[in-house]
């Protein structure tokens, strides 16, 4: 087999290739046989792309499984955001104008089809759509305004809205594709190390308080850079930087993610990368990915609503129920019963098709585990509150209270501890985590990866002091630097 093609019916795509099976995308989200797959090519036809849908979870937990999958979930993503328009607008501005130009019209749609058009005319600009936002099937829709062609929408097109006279032309193409590779995204020259931080002076519970940040601008100055604060009104300005540090917390269908995609896009070393937000934001993909990597972690299922009552054999209760997007403990509840079980599904599974259940395993603390680029940097113990299972507890009227904590030096973490933090970390990529543990006696369990981890003055610095943040910095000084290299070897 060298792919699957995934629809929402067998019969949305009526055509046989060899070597490609066509499965349904519930079938591939819920048979184990498909988690065990490796390295299989995957391309999602699904009808929607909506956030948490089976579409959706297709791309996400392909990534997970280590599927090629076409469109990935960054994809996905970029596909939804508002400015796609206008980063396209200047991404192929010649090309848009020579491809449509003596139109007869003031209006018009473009599809295209595994990176290819039915017209020779239209090629370039399709392959370069496809390049920006690797997707099987892409529509651009293009307006005439004033004196030139602008992109009006993009996103994907359902398999049902391909024009008759097209679908001979979409099949060959996609037999075609098998055999291709994608093309690499053009980066960004830069010539000096500029850092933004982008900030949030609303936020509640941001990732570092103002010491914190003040430390880290230090530390950035000692290391040669100019820093400039970003709050969410400057997306326009991320271009001219060459680096981005986000400490404001981060969220997939949030400006935060539009930074680190633009970007990423624009050549910046990013700190949280796109890919880092899209892993680490979703436990339905870090439950998969622990899976694939086989690092420890409490007895996890995916819950839907075909397994309820399997869920409730293997797991019993008390169990955890997590939503997929949940932070700061919020959106993860024990249920300790039949009742409580059904009330609490039913309203998570409003608002995603898939959700995290694990099996209870309390202990007197979490371990944190701070890891930068596949080496451990802070280790706190976080101890649960008061008369409460979790590190956070929240009152009825939303006041937190936390447990004590204690730094330690990472010298002075059990072994066991550490390998598996580092094992959980660098499966979901070489920037900077937070690895939540949990200890019982030579065992350790991951309960999850964070993308976006505290570190707070007075807190995750007090062992290290400003070294913390000094090392922090050097890792985007690494980066930039083997860039500067690599451009001038080009």
């Amino acid at each position: 087999m060298s792919g699957l093609v995934v629809v929402d019916q067998i019969s949305d795509w009526p055509v046989e290739i060899p070597g490609v099976e066509v499965v349904t995308a519930w079938k591939y989200l819920t048979h184990d046989e498909f988690t065990r797959i490796r390295g299989a090519r995957v391309y999602n036809l699904c009808r929607t792309f909506s956030y948490q849908t089976t579409g959706y979870y297709v791309s996400l937990l392909a990534g997970a499984r280590g599927h090629r999958i076409l469109p990935d979930i960054t994809t996905v993503q970029d596909l939804k955001l508002a400015e796609s328009p206008s980063v396209l607008n200047d991404e192929i501005e010649e090309l848009m104008q020579k491809s449509l130009a003596r139109l007869g019209s003031n209006e018009y749609l473009l599809n295209v089809y595994f990176g290819d058009s039915p017209y020779i005319r239209h090629q370039k600009l399709a392959r370069a759509l496809f390049n920006l936002f690797p997707a099987p099937l892409l529509q651009a829709k293009f307006v005439w305004r004033g004196d030139e062609w602008r992109v009006d929408t993009l996103g994907p097109i359902a398999l049902g809205e391909v024009p008759a006279s097209h679908r001979e032309f979409l099949y060959q193409t996609a037999r075609d594709y098998f055999t291709r590779r994608r093309s690499p995204r053009r980066k960004r020259d830069s010539t000096r190390y500029d850092l933004a931080i982008l900030v949030n002076e609303d936020e509640k519970e941001p990732p570092s308080n103002a010491k914190a940040l003040r430390a880290f601008e230090k530390a950035a100055e000692d290391l040669g850079f100019s820093v400039d604060f970003l709050d969410k009104g400057d997306y326009g300005h991320v271009a001219e930087y060459d680096a981005l540090f986000i400490r404001e917390t981060t969220a997939v269908n949030h400006h935060t993610y539009r930074f680190s995609r633009r970007a990423a896009r624009e050549g910046l070393v990013v700190v949280d990368a796109p890919e880092s937000i899209l892993r680490a934001a979703n436990k339905v993909f870090l439950a998969q990915l622990m899976e694939r990597h086989r690092i420890p972690q409490p007895k996890t299922l995916l819950l839907h609503r075909a397994n309820l009552d399997e869920v409730v054999r293997e797991l019993g209760f008390p169990m955890v129920l997590k939503q997929p997007d949940s932070q700061f403990s919020k959106g993860v509840i024990k249920v300790d019963n039949a009742a409580a079980f059904k009330r609490e599904t039913r309203d998570f599974l409003e608002r995603s098709d898939l959700i995290v259940a694990q099996a209870f395993e309390p202990t007197e603390y979490d371990w944190r585990v701070g890891v930068l680029d596949g080496q451990p940097l802070y280790a706190c113990r976080y101890f649960m509150a008061k008369e409460h299972w979790q590190v956070v507890k929240r009152d009825a009227k939303g006041a937190k209270h936390e447990g004590d904590h204690e730094t330690l030096d990472v010298a002075q973490v059990p072994k066991a501890v550490l390998s598996v933090a580092l094992q959980a970390a660098r499966a979901v990529g070489d920037g900077l985590y937070g690895v939540d543990l949990k200890q019982f006696g030579n065992v350790v369990k991951v309960i999850e990866v964070n993308d976006n981890p505290n570190i707070d003055w007075g807190v995750e610095d007090l062992v290290l002091k400003d070294a913390i943040y000094r090392k922090i910095i050097e890792y985007f000084v690494k980066k930039l630097d083997a860039q500067t290299r690599m451009r001038e070897q080009a």
